[in-house]
């Protein structure tokens, strides 16, 4: 007999299973899930009993030396990228353990392809696609095992980690790509093309009766026909758990303050150091699933195995138009050179008020912080009346160069190492470019983050893009807007964008200054330059108008340093330039 998935009871396991093919999870009854060893083993019996369908096989390692395990699941014959691409077939990439304490998704994910592969769910959905199923994508996070490493959620009783071995939250990590992990996924995504991109997750936060929240894009963000698309398959999604018997959110439920259920929640879109904004700036789809982590571990599990089936089957429907127009919005891509393109985005004011279904809860001083304590009664349902701020309007663009990004030959190979994982198009100059007329862009304050934030010390400036004409030498590099990726080129080299790799610290050695001058030669400097009453007015206008400026004495020193022959014009430079002409 099939397994039966009902939402809030535990799958029943069918007597006449192979046992290979059975998770610790489910001899557990739910309570357990399996160690590292055991996706190995899984995939290994899941391609034995299944040859026609079913090809594991590895796609990177992770710092610690682990293997990166994947299974490509297909009834069409086609197990391999190229036989994907040459039948048209959409490819869907479904992942597990990107926080390897949120480990649904992995035990999920063999429940959901054992039935699918059996013919006891989606019957005949295989034949009209490829899933690629990577179970647990941080490994080294899994490995430190424990319990209670996610105190506010309920099962497994032990499980892994969020971050990496090298401390890295791999879903920050998605355009700097610093972690071994990321460039090998980045590696999988630029062989197989999926179409879809999902996420599977477990909440944080408060405390309510709704247990899953599916965010997809392009909803706001990205192509404007895929964003259409993208509203009928989340609202499809949205319906399909609805009729499980589920309570699915269409937004994370994130409140906007803290611990205060009555300020209500304010929708996000990710920008693409998250799988689900990255997605996106590729014209594909992404999808975060998000159940909640107050929900027993059977339940969650149930949840995102129907989720799974549901995919499968909104695929076999849809996926080969979805194909088509994502290849259309390549094309779209192309033609956004010289156009204005969103960086980011934010929530507007503007809310509305909806019916919320959470606890009842009450407000009490606490001993630890002198603050307010939320604690919600689960025996007490209660509707919560609150806003939901989902008006979303850009709050950073730019315009796309008609020609494209020129990087400085010194900066070169680190880029073009970066452009390779992300699967964008550039070359190298092989003569030089006299007199090229460019858009530079020169900082104008930096300020550099005081603590490391997922590795790197990022940096936030301030400036403005400036023409200027400049001889660019050979090896430097072309990046042009003309491109399938041109969003994401732009989201690279905008020093605007939240995640350009200016704001990373990627060139955080440009932003310094390499010459300096002695306070006591500074000063016969300064007095000699303020015989000009040009310059004396300034300086005076200055320390008048500016407070920071009059309180700083290396500022002071530099007004009149930029002044002398000795200050070198590249000074916080970005080594990045803007142009109109195609090199």
């Amino acid at each position: 007999m099939p397994l039966l998935v009902q939402i809030g009871a535990a799958p029943v396991l069918a007597q006449s299973l192979n046992p290979a093919l059975v998770t610790e999870a489910e001899r557990s009854g739910f309570t357990h899930t399996g160690r590292y060893a055991e996706v190995a083993s899984l995939n290994a019996a899941f391609a034995a009993a299944y040859p026609d369908a079913v090809r594991a096989f590895t796609f990177g390692t992770t710092a610690e030396g682990r293997p990166l395990h994947a299974l490509a699941v297909s009834r069409s014959g086609a197990l391999t990228p190229e036989a994907a691409r040459e039948r048209g077939l959409p490819v869907i990439l479904i992942q597990g353990g990107i926080h390897a304490g949120e480990i649904d998704g992995k035990d999920a994910g063999y429940l959901a392809l054992r039935q699918l592969l059996e013919g006891e769910a989606a019957a005949g959905a295989l034949e009209k696609q490829v899933v690629l199923f990577v179970p647990v994508y941080n490994a080294d996070g899994h490995e430190r095992f424990g319990r209670w490493n996610r105190p506010n959620q309920r099962g497994p009783v032990e499980s892994g980690v969020r971050a990496t071995a090298q401390n890295y939250n791999l879903n920050r990590d998605y355009v700097k790509a610093d972690a071994p992990e990321t460039r090998a996924l980045l590696g999988l995504i630029n062989t197989w093309d999926p179409i879809i991109y999902t996420d599977l997750h477990v909440t944080n936060g408060a405390q309510f009766e709704h247990d899953v929240a599916i965010q997809l894009e392009p909803l706001t963000a990205g192509d404007a026909t895929l964003a259409g698309l993208g509203l009928s398959l989340r609202d499809a999604l949205i319906a399909r758990q609805t009729r499980h018997g589920a309570l699915p959110l269409p937004f994370y439920p994130t409140l906007a303050r803290r611990d205060d259920p009555t300020s209500g929640f304010v929708n996000t879109v990710y920008s693409p150091r998250y799988s689900t904004g990255y997605s996106v700036l590729r014209n594909r789809f992404s999808i975060l699933l998000e159940t909640h982590s107050w929900k027993e571990y059977p339940v969650r599990v149930n949840i995102t195995r129907n989720f799974i089936v549901d995919l499968v089957e909104e695929t076999a429907a849809h996926g080969k138009a979805w194909l088509r127009e994502a290849h259309a919005a390549d094309e779209r891509a192309v033609r956004l050179a010289g156009q204005p393109v969103v960086l980011d985005w934010k929530a507007t004011d503007q809310a509305r008020l909806i019916d919320f279904r959470g606890y009842a809860y009450t407000l009490t001083p606490s001993a630890v912080t002198g603050g307010l304590l939320v604690r919600y009664d689960e025996t007490q349902p209660q509707i919560w009346r609150v806003p939901l701020r989902d008006q979303m309007q850009p709050s950073i663009t730019a315009r796309l160069p008609r020609g494209g990004y020129v990087v400085q030959p010194a900066y070169a190979d680190a880029v073009a190492a970066l452009l390779d994982l992300h699967g964008v198009t550039y070359r190298r100059l092989d003569r030089p470019a006299p007199t090229a007329a460019l858009e530079t862009f020169r900082a104008q304050t930096v300020t550099l983050a005081p603590v490391p934030n997922e590795g790197r010390q990022r940096a936030e400036v301030t400036g403005e893009w400036k023409p200027e004409v400049r001889d660019l030498p050979v090896g430097s590099l072309f990046v042009p807007s003309a491109q399938s990726g041109a969003r994401l080129v732009a989201a690279l080299f905008e020093p605007a964008g939240p995640d350009s790799l200016l704001s990373w610290g990627q060139f955080n050695g440009a932003l310094q200054s390499g010459a300096y001058l002695e306070p006591y030669v500074a000063e016969d400097i300064a007095l000699e330059q303020l015989r000009d009453p040009a310059v004396a007015a300034e300086f005076a206008r200055r320390l008048a108008r500016e407070p920071e400026f009059a309180r700083d004495p290396r500022a002071r020193i530099e007004f009149f340093a930029r002044r002398h022959s000795s200050w070198d014009p590249d000074t916080r430079l970005y080594p990045v330039f803007r142009s109109s002409a195609v090199f």
